[in-house]
C-alpha cells in the first residue's frame, strides 16, 4: 500500500469514527481530496487508493490534472474565483464552492446557459469577518441566496466556510456550528427552494470537529499528500 493510499484509509477512518460519534452515518460525508500544487503522479496513487473526488484551488494548474486522469473522477473549485474565468470553471467543475457575491453568480449564470448546464454552487461564508478571507458576510446571506435562487442556470446547494485557523480544533468549533445554524435560519425563512444540504467546512486539522458539527463536505489536503508551501488544507 502507498503512502498516499495509507493517509487516505487513516483520514477516512477518522471521518467515519466522528460521524459514529454523533450518531450521523459516515456515508452522509464526502471526502474531497484538495489537490493543489500536488503533482499528478501522486493523485493517480490516490484514484488507486478509490479516491474519486478532488478539489482545486488554481484553474491553470487544474485543467492539465483534469485531462491527465480523465473519466472517473469529479472535481470541485474551491478556491478564490475571478468573473473572468467563470467560463473555463463552468465547463471544468461539477461543484463550485467559493461563489460569495452576485456579479460573480451573475457570470457562471451566463457561462452555464452557453454550455447548458446546470451548475451547482455553494455559497461562501466568511463568518469571522477576516479582511484576508473571501466570503460574504453572514448578514448579507439571505439576499445573496435569493438573487443566486433566481438565476435559472445555478444550483444552490448550501453553504462553505473557511473559518480562522487554531492549533486547537475545538477553538474552530463555534464557527461549523454557526454555519450550520445559518443554514438552518435560511430554511426556516424559505430564502430559497433548495433544501441547502450541502455544508462544506472542515480541513486536515479540524475535519473532525466539522464532521460533528454537520459537514458534507470535509476539504483535506495536508492529511492526504502532505504539507506543501504555506498552510495547506
Amino acid at each position: 500500500m502507498s503512502q498516499i493510499a495509507q493517509n487516505l484509509e487513516e483520514v477516512r477512518q477518522r471521518l467515519a469514527a466522528a460521524a459514529r460519534a454523533v450518531g450521523r452515518d459516515p456515508a452522509e460525508v464526502r471526502l474531497v481530496a484538495v489537490s493543489k500544487t500536488v503533482p499528478g503522479e501522486l493523485l493517480k496513487e490516490a484514484v488507486a487508493a478509490d479516491q474519486r473526488l478532488f478539489g482545486e484551488n488554481y484553474l491553470q494548474e487544474a485543467r492539465g490534472k483534469i485531462l491527465a486522469l480523465g473519466p472517473g473522477v469529479n472535481w470541485h473549485f474551491v478556491g478564490h474565483l475571478q468573473t473572468n474565468k467563470a467560463k473555463a470553471v463552468v465547463e471544468l467543475f461539477e461543484l463550485i464552492h467559493s461563489v460569495d457575491r452576485v456579479k460573480l453568480a451573475q457570470a457562471l449564470e451566463q457561462a452555464a446557459a452557453r454550455l447548458d448546464k446546470i451548475q451547482e454552487i455553494l455559497l461562501e461564508v466568511n463568518l469571522a469577518g477576516e479582511a484576508s478571507k473571501t466570503g460574504a458576510p453572514p448578514e448579507e446571506v439571505p439576499d445573496l441566496v435569493r438573487e443566486i435562487s433566481r438565476l435559472p442556470h445555478l444550483r444552490l446547494l448550501g453553504l462553505m466556510t473557511m473559518p480562522p485557523y487554531f492549533a486547537e480544533p475545538e477553538r474552530v468549533r463555534p464557527f461549523f456550528r454557526a454555519l450550520r445554524e445559518l443554514r438552518d435560519r435560511l430554511r426556516r425563512q424559505g430564502a430559497t427552494d433548495s433544501p441547502l444540504n450541502e455544508l462544506s467546512m472542515g480541513m486536515s486539522g479540524d475535519f473532525e470537529v466539522a464532521v460533528e458539527e454537520g459537514a458534507t463536505l470535509v476539504r483535506v489536503g495536508t492529511a492526504i499528500f502532505g504539507q506543501r508551501p504555506g498552510r495547506g488544507e
